[in-house]
Formats: C-alpha cells, structure tokens, sequence
C-alpha cells in the first residue's frame, strides 16, 4: 500500500473577497483520505504564510495549498522554490491571476478535486532585485496602477479598468535603458512589465503569449498614450489581443537589466514596493513544483464576460469618435460610455 502524501492547507481568514469559514468543512468533507494526511494552519499576521510553508517545506511534506488571493499565493509560493514540496492553490482572492493561468477552478469544491487528482509539474518563476514572483512583475504605469488598484474601495476587473482609464493619462512616462542578451536599448515607456504568466489576473492578459515552461520571461514596453489609445489598451488587455496594439513592444529574454533616472515603484505579482535605479530580472527554470488541472492546458482560452461588451464599445466607437475629438472631455466619454457597459453585465 502506497504512504499517504503529507498535505498543509495555510488558510488567510482576511484575504479575498468572501468568508473562509466554509473551507475548512469543504475540505474535510472533500478531500480524499486515502491519498492524504492532512493539517490545516491559519495565518495571524502579514508573512505568516511564507514562514508556515517553509517550516512545512523543511519538514519534507509533500504538498502545501496556499487558500487566499494572490497575496497569499505569492507567500507561499517563493517559501516552496527549489524543494520537493509542491504548491496547491485554493484561489480566493480578486484577481487569481497563476490560478486562472495554470486553469485551475475558482471554486472550492472542484480545487479540492484538482488536489486529489495530483498531478505535480515543475514550472518557472522570476525574481525581480531578490524578489521572486510567479505571474508577473512591472515598474512604471504598472506599479502606479498596482498602488491605485491596491487602495481602492472595491476590487475587480471593473475597479482595474476605470483606474487604467482614469489615471493613464495623468501619469508621465519614463525613460529606461533595458539590457538583454543581446544588448541596451533606450525607451520612453508609461511601464516594463516583465511576464512569467500570461496575466495580471482578473483575465486581464499582460503577456497572452507567455508561457511558464520556457525558462524565459516576455518583457511587455508600453509606449505612451492618448485618450483615444486607452480605451483601446484596456480592451486588448481583455481580449488577449495587446500584443497587435501599436503602443506595445515584446520581446523574449532570459535575464535583462534596467536603469531609470530615479528611484520609484515597482510591483511584484501585484504588491508595490519602492526599488532603486537599477532593476534585474532573471528566470528560475522549472523552479517550483505545482499542482496542475490534469484536464486543462496551460494558459488555455477561457471565456470571458467582458468580451462583449468591450467589442460593442469598439463596434459603435467611431459614432462618437468625431464629437470626443472636438470635446476637451474626451476620456470622460469614453470611460462613461464604457463603465456604464460594464456595469451592466
């Protein structure tokens, strides 16, 4: 008869957007005890999950499931690099954004079913100044949308867009100086945002192409933007489509270097911090292990609720286009007209 594998779910009472009172019955009620030995252990302070998963990854358990937002996952996640131990998602937070990569369930009770599938691979991360991260990581409009998003009053795909809307055109871009392997480039940019993951989460699709097998990272260059460009730039965000946008420069890298004038923010899978002028990002192949959807392929198309109404917008955007050009509220129409679709839905 086969060991049972060792299994701790680290629980954030306070993350996401609903109660986590149910959880711990789902799990005892769902989880297969045939397959595993089980601990639930619950976070108290901010840092308690990376501590937890790293005594757990020390000990050799086979598995630890972070239950939380990106936050969390994040937390867990660089405690787990480089050992035998696995990473579970239970995804409970605004924007999910490895889980929704990876293809992994928003509900509980059929995470659980991924977990008892346990089928483990091994996939990248990045590391951003000693920093790991696992989706994405950015400086510049990013990381000023980050901060936005991170203090605004209600979260979601809706909160994302009016902030990229309302505050791209207040925000003065930057020059950079950006050094891959095959050598330095100067660019005005509003942001960098370097991709292991295809997604910032919410669907909101950064790198639609990034892959988290490849041991390379797609480095996104935002050029800037008008008020007519910025609608466009949510919509291809959703539509998996920026990388056709005109305002937008890719390329592949393994490692690359980056120099601003001035110090300021950067974000890490979504969490802010203020970095110094010079900036290094490197990947880790194959650096963690991770519990995968054995019936899903990474970074597989998924229908996505705002798909429509962003194509009628574009659909009926050239009727009001004339009448913006001659307003000096041009983005306030747009962001109305856009808003107001939204939040129909």
């Amino acid at each position: 008869m086969n060991q049972k594998r060792q299994i701790t779910f680290i629980i954030n009472p306070i993350s996401g957007n609903h109660s986590k009172d149910e959880i711990p019955k789902i799990i005892e009620a769902r989880l297969d005890k045939d397959l595993f030995d089980y601990e639930l252990r619950m976070t108290e302070y901010a840092g308690h999950a990376a501590e937890i998963a790293y005594e757990c990854a020390e000990k050799g358990r086979d598995i630890v499931v972070a239950v939380g937002g990106d936050g969390t996952v994040n937390e867990v996640a660089r405690s787990l690099t480089h050992s035998n131990t696995a990473l579970g998602i239970i995804p409970c937070g605004s924007g999910n954004g490895l889980a929704r990569h990876l293809c992994l369930p928003m509900d509980t009770k059929k995470s659980i079913d991924i977990i008892n599938a346990c089928k483990i691979e091994a996939f990248d991360y990045g590391v951003i100044n000693g920093q790991p991260f696992f989706c994405t990581c950015g400086m510049g409009f990013d990381a000023f949308i980050s901060l936005k998003f991170a203090e605004a009053g209600k979260r979601g795909p809706i909160t994302y867009v009016e902030n990229v809307l309302k505050e791209g055109l207040k925000y003065k871009p930057e020059t950079y100086e950006v050094e891959d392997e095959s050598g330095a480039k100067k660019y005005k940019a509003f942001l960098i945002a370097c991709a292991n993951a295809s997604q910032y989460g919410n669907n909101a699709y950064i790198a639609p192409g990034a892959t988290m097998k490849d041991g390379e990272m797609d480095v996104i260059i935002m050029e800037p933007f008008n008020a007519l460009d910025a609608p466009q730039l949510a919509a291809d965000l959703f539509m998996k489509t920026l990388g056709n946008n005109s305002k937008i420069k890719t390329f592949r890298a393994k490692n690359i270097h980056i120099h601003r004038k001035e110090p300021g923010a950067i974000h890490f899978d979504g969490d802010p911090m203020m970095m110094d002028t010079d900036i290094d990002v490197h990947i880790e192949h194959e650096g963690i292990k991770i519990l995968t959807n054995p019936e899903a392929i990474e970074d597989a198309s998924q229908p996505n609720f705002l798909l429509n109404a962003f194509s009628d917008f574009f659909n009926n955007i050239n009727n009001v286009r004339e009448d913006i050009e001659r307003s000096g509220r041009r983005i306030q129409v747009i962001n109305k007209v856009l808003l107001r679709k939204l939040q129909r839905l």
